[in-house]
């Protein structure tokens, strides 16, 4: 089975924005759009008579070379759908950096999803991010994010809140157990994981906030259903001036330390280890994968 999830985890997630694939207009706007990555969206956002438009125009858009740096993939319906199957080898045939599957319950059902990319031809280098929005995906995540071919896990808030017969208010408080469930098995996996959607457009209070949630509980990066959602959470997961020189300063003392064979090193009035060694280095990959953008 390939494994495609052995990109790098420090490539930048922060914004994963949804397109409708069968909107053409938007398809074309999303070029000019700062997101570290987009979804062709062929399942929520599209109508059952326009799913084939939106396949055709998803692959044309993925295999285009028209959007510059940012990881494409395609977000395929579910085999127990008419239009699944097909999603799934059109997308396969594409290549895109990887496919979105919806409602991820098994193991059984990744190995299907792979089996069937790679008899339409998909490289190895396609990958799937598979969305946890189900009780069954919670109960079962740690060995859907353990699957080889697995890169991404993808949060579904607003289905497992129905799901779970639970409101969304404002803190999550009914989901956070099960987003830092699924968080710890992504951790154990060393892949990377992707906070749910953020509903109202319009208030864009209520959307920083849920960000920074996302962000200090651990999240590399936000699904977002709106291009006036990508700057502030680009802002929100990208090292800060202030981290960045943080971080320099931390990897400078720690280096001059064990070339004098000192065993105690401060920065800042703070203990420095080995942990923050390492965090500093990963801040400063961190920043430069982004500038790399």
């Amino acid at each position: 089975m390939n494994n495609a999830a052995s990109d790098s985890s420090l490539r930048p997630r922060r914004s994963v924005l949804y397109m409708p694939a069968a909107n053409e207009r938007a398809l074309e706007k999303a070029k000019d759009i700062a997101a570290d990555a987009i979804i062709f969206d062929l399942e929520d956002a599209v109508a059952p008579d326009a799913k084939e438009l939106a396949r055709d125009q998803a692959v044309a858009a993925a295999t285009s070379g028209d959007y510059g740096n940012r990881e494409l993939t395609i977000r395929c319906n579910g085999l127990d759908t008419p239009w699944g199957a097909d999603d799934v080898a059109a997308a396969g045939a594409a290549g895109p950096s990887a496919v979105v599957i919806p409602k991820v319950g098994s193991v059984d059902y990744l190995n299907d999803i792979s089996a069937r990319l790679e008899a339409a031809g998909a490289p190895a280098s396609t990958a799937i991010w598979a969305m946890v929005e189900t009780p069954t995906a919670i109960l079962d995540v740690r060995a859907i994010a353990a699957h080889p071919r697995v890169a991404v896990l993808i949060m579904g808030t607003n289905d497992l809140a129905k799901e779970l017969r639970a409101p969304l208010l404002p803190g999550r408080h009914a989901l956070v157990p099960h987003l830092t469930t699924s968080l710890v098995a992504a951790r154990e996996a060393g892949k990377v994981i992707i906070d749910g959607v953020y509903n109202d457009v319009k208030n864009a209070e209520g959307f920083q906030a849920e960000a920074t949630q996302g962000f200090e509980l651990g999240f590399d990066g936000k699904t977002l259903i709106h291009p006036s959602q990508v700057e502030p959470t680009n802002t929100t997961w990208a090292p800060s001036d202030d981290d960045v020189d943080y971080a320099r300063r931390v990897i400078e003392a720690f280096t001059e330390a064990e070339a004098d064979g000192r065993g105690v090193v401060t920065v800042d009035g703070r203990m420095i280890e080995n942990l923050h060694v390492d965090n500093a280095r990963r801040t400063l990959a961190v920043a430069d994968a982004i500038a790399q953008l």
